[in-house]
């Protein structure tokens, strides 16, 4: 997340954060889509990560990114995090490893999706080649350690990093060590909130399969084809994953509300500083739980805003709907991964047949789904077929979905095109880490460095 919301307006009752999620709805014809991806930058020169400072650092190469699009710069205590568009189109901001996040901009088709991140990507590359930076497209970081990885000095994660190895074993992992692509999408009424989180969660384990790319970590295979998605695994469980309640028929924006209300909080933020508040739960802080801690103990709505984007349910509800599921990768998968979601949500047939394929799968058969793909990836069995059955199913779904969509380039194609890379896996019935880890055994000889030149934007 690029930039904490400061909303001053006082939270007064349950209701008000109700309805902070009821705002997203809009229009089918307003529907938008905002895709997030992020990259581990590196030296090009001997292949070890970027830190912050220094004349060849991350800050640098923000300072000349800014320079470059004029975008106004995000700070935190002095320091440049991050850069916001104009009129907040778009942000770039920092992961706590110094992973390279671009937040883009509502747009109205993936072409627009796939024109804005070939634009940044060009606009990354300018200034970083004079940097000696160069950026790979991986879900986890496969050579560096977690001590070797550097620390980006941003407030929120250093309240996080605090609190991670109280909550979990993988925390630090997750916060440092691996990268996703991401979908917000948005949502017309409660029921139709209802479906795409519902399919969205049922889903999830097999876009994780589809997108598994994170088979090394700590310079050698780790022996997973999603070695992110199994970090997840014992991250913060009060706070991640499958959320049983999403599953009921009759879930609503207030069972959300209601479940996020009881999830200890990160921080809260007042005149511009942090203030550490991972032992109060938002419900207790609403009781007054950080009077006499902090000026302004009331919470407001900026506090909700914030509190609900430090939740990491496997799909995230604000006031639109975030798939979490899927490890970072190479720029064909950036354009994939919306072109999947919008694919199977954005149609009404599609959305009604990922409902039909998906609807009587129960929690349990999800979760233990999610335990098995990050290992065995396609192969993951369900019921009386395996996840590659899925994965076929679902690719095709959102294939047709697109089609009928019709939404056109200036070539004449539709957004069906972005799904290629989907379609290229599912042919071969192997995951893209099952086909790096060939690679590394075989033609690469065991040298990681082909990794990098592999993957490097």
């Amino acid at each position: 997340m690029a930039r904490d919301t400061t909303d001053a307006t006082l939270v007064t009752s349950l209701d008000d954060l109700v309805q902070h999620l009821q705002g997203g709805e809009k229009p089918a014809e307003a529907f938008r889509i905002g895709t997030e991806h992020e990259k581990f930058g590196f030296y090009a020169d001997d292949l070890s990560p970027v830190p912050y400072a220094g004349e060849r650092g991350i800050e640098k190469l923000l300072e000349g990114m800014q320079a470059l699009s004029n975008w106004e710069p995000i700070i935190d205590d002095g320091k440049l995090i991050g850069l916001v568009g104009i009129d907040g189109q778009g942000a770039i901001s920092l992961e706590p490893g110094g992973q390279f996040e671009l937040s883009g901009a509502p747009v109205r088709t993936i072409h627009d999706t796939c024109r804005e991140s070939n634009q940044h990507l060009r606009e990354v590359r300018q200034v970083a080649k004079a940097l000696g930076i160069e950026f790979l497209g991986l879900g986890s970081s496969p050579t560096w350690t977690l001590a070797e990885t550097p620390i980006m000095p941003k407030s929120r994660y250093e309240i996080m990093r605090a609190y991670m190895p109280k909550v979990g074993t993988r925390g630090l992992d997750m916060m440092f060590r691996t990268t996703t692509i991401q979908v917000n999408l948005d949502f017309a009424t409660e029921a139709d909130m209802r479906r795409k989180m519902q399919i969205g969660m049922r889903l999830q384990p097999v876009a994780s399969a589809l997108f598994a790319n994170s088979p090394f970590t700590d310079g050698k295979p780790n022996g997973l084809v999603s070695w992110r998605s199994d970090v997840w695994s014992d991250v913060d469980n009060r706070r991640s994953g499958l959320l049983p309640f999403v599953f009921e028929p009759d879930f609503t924006y207030r069972h959300y509300a209601e479940w996020a209300l009881d999830v200890p909080m990160y921080f809260v933020m007042r005149d511009g500083h942090y203030h550490d508040a991972t032992d109060v739960t938002f419900r207790q802080f609403m009781d007054g739980a950080l009077k006499g801690r902090i000026a302004d103990a009331e919470p407001t709505m900026g506090d909700w805003a914030n509190h609900l984007s430090t939740l990491f349910p496997d799909v995230r509800l604000k006031r639109f709907i975030e798939m979490r599921g899927a490890d970072g990768g190479p720029w064909r998968r950036i354009c994939a991964l919306p072109a999947f979601w919008v694919g199977l949500l954005y149609d009404e047939t599609a959305l009604a047949e990922a409902e039909a394929l998906t609807g009587d799968w129960s929690f349990e058969e999800v979760s233990a789904m999610r335990a098995d793909v990050p290992k065995n990836g396609f192969r993951t069995p369900f019921r009386d077929g395996a996840v590659l059955d899925l994965a076929r199913s679902a690719v095709a779904i959102s294939k047709a979905g697109l089609q009928r969509r019709a939404r056109r380039n200036e070539e004449g194609d539709d957004e069906s095109v972005f799904l290629a890379p989907l379609e290229e896996v599912v042919a071969r019935g192997t995951t893209s880490a099952e086909d790096l880890v060939r690679l590394y055994e075989g033609e690469w000889g065991g040298d990681m460095t082909k990794v990098f030149r592999h993957l490097t934007y």
